[in-house]
């Protein structure tokens, strides 16, 4: 018996010795793991401890080496069952360090808004979608068959042959440059020849408007195109004077600046999408053929569209309209509230076929390469940085013809601002008044408003130091109050003067 029980207990020793050295040397294993666990709670409890008593920022690098290591351990490792009672223990902090909402004003800018983007285009596109259909069930289709020709447009071929006989004016500017530089006239003489040039350029088109009973938009086609002409005739003469003078002040002429007249370079200045001369530009090595009807396409689908918006949405609005300045105040804010929405849609529409497609399409075919048309306005936090974004080959005009020439000759700051505005109102007012038959004045004055809109705008983004306050009050005077209420101005007093003729 004796015999017989010792080697149970032996085998029971052994067993138990056996297991006793396992749980040893599994304690022994996880020893570690319990030491980085306890010192990694210790660490993000110190964070806690710091955060809490507004010392968030004074954490050693030390605590955030063991809280990145402790994170890492958990993510990358695979424990097992018995791993688990050390690593994932409901003791580690949950919250060991300060941290904003997504929305709240400090950490607002620093987010994404992809996906609140993407909410606003369903969105949009949804209320319009709705708006379409409820416009067409209650006005029905409202677009004539001659919309975009009729048998009122033979009528406008006068404008048509001025419109062909507008290079006549930059062939006698060359002409005259010509005789400059073979000392045939004096320089007091080529003066008065271009001013005498320059104004033909665009008095003759406003003639030639208001002689002849034409459509609205073949009148403000040619007037743009009048405008656009004077001020590249401006352009060349100035820089040809320019020229000389550089090439007078050194003996062989300073490179890039040495006077020649040249016609290619004229006919060339003449066409491509700029106003600003020069005898050479940058240039592409080759023109993407398909590129260019692709933007075609796109050209002809946003003009189709701004003629659908103006003809189902604008014109109903304004025919159901009173003027602005003689009906009920309530009224007439909210006409123009009805309008604002189809107006920014047409601008909008222009701005994209106009400078994006129109623009590079040419600069495509002239292989024009500085194509900077436009800046990123819509984020414009004033009125002057809109204005400075918005149109940039106007832009780089002005302040190359008007504004710096204004400074070199010691006209303060202000004033040279406000004599570019002043030149701005008044083509804004001849592109207007001259197609429809009457100077009111309404875009003089709407262009001039916006010189005291530079200082009101600029203070209030140097006392907000927000860029949303500004950019607000940009998108609210030009798309909810100013153009609407230009339009119905504009609309109302043609309405009057077409009645008072008949």
């Amino acid at each position: 018996m004796a015999m017989s029980e010792s080697p149970e207990i032996s085998g029971s020793s052994t067993a138990t010795v056996i297991g006793t050295s396992r749980s040893e040397s599994d304690l022994n294993h996880f020893a570690p793991r319990r030491r980085a666990v306890n010192n990694a709670v210790d660490a993000r409890t110190r964070v806690v401890e710091r955060n809490n008593s507004g010392n968030g920022e004074t954490v050693d690098a030390r605590d955030r080496m063991e809280s990145a290591n402790f994170s890492r351990e958990n993510v990358n490792e695979n424990p097992t069952n018995s791993d688990t009672r050390f690593t994932y223990r409901p003791s580690v902090p949950a919250h060991w360090r300060i941290k904003e909402s997504p929305l709240s004003s400090d950490n607002i800018f620093q987010q994404s808004h992809a996906g609140l983007f993407n909410l606003c285009v369903v969105v949009l596109v949804a209320v319009n979608s709705r708006l379409i259909i409820e416009n067409l069930m209650k006005y029905g289709w409202l677009i004539r068959s001659g919309f975009w020709f009729s048998s009122r447009s033979l009528r406008d071929w006068p404008l048509f042959m001025c419109c062909l006989s507008l290079p006549i004016f930059p062939i006698a500017a060359f002409v005259v440059e010509k005789l400059l530089q073979q000392n045939q006239i004096s320089e007091r003489t080529l003066i008065l020849l271009h001013i005498l040039i320059s104004t033909l350029a665009v008095l003759y088109p406003v003639v030639v408007i208001l002689r002849c009973d034409s459509a609205f938009l073949s009148g403000i086609a040619l007037m743009l195109l009048a405008c656009i002409v004077w001020l590249k005739l401006v352009s060349y003469a100035h820089t040809n004077s320019d020229m000389r003078s550089v090439t007078k002040l050194t003996e062989k002429g300073s490179e890039g600046c040495m006077y020649n007249v040249s016609f290619r370079s004229l006919a060339y200045f003449m066409a491509a999408p700029t106003l600003c001369y020069q005898t050479s530009y940058p240039r592409t090595a080759s023109i993407r053929k398909n590129w260019v009807v692709r933007q075609f396409i796109k050209l002809i689908i946003f003009t189709g569209l701004m003629g659908f918006i103006i003809e189902q949405y604008i014109n109903p609005i304004v025919q159901n309209s009173q003027h602005p300045l003689k009906a009920n105040f309530l009224y007439a804010i909210e006409r123009i509230l009805k309008l604002s929405v189809p107006n920014t849609y047409v601008w909008l529409c222009m701005f994209y076929s106009f400078f994006h497609l129109w623009l590079n399409i040419l600069a495509e075919l002239l292989r024009f390469g500085d194509r900077e048309f436009y800046k990123d306005w819509w984020n414009a936090k004033t009125v002057e940085e809109y204005w400075r974004m918005w149109n940039m080959p106007v832009h780089k005009w002005m302040v190359r013809h008007i504004y710096l020439p204004c400074l070199r000759n010691g006209i303060p700051k202000g004033v040279a601002v406000l004599i570019a505005f002043l030149v701005s109102a008044i083509f804004h007012e001849l592109c207007i008044a001259v197609p429809c038959h009457l100077f009111k004045l309404w875009a003089f004055f709407g262009i001039m408003f916006q010189a005291p809109l530079v200082l009101i705008t600029s203070y209030l983004q140097n006392k907000f130091q927000s860029s949303m306050v500004g950019n607000m009050i940009f998108w609210f005077i030009f798309c909810i109050l100013g153009q609407p209420t230009c339009v119905l101005l504009y609309y109302h007093d043609l309405m009057n003067r077409k009645g008072s003729a008949d």
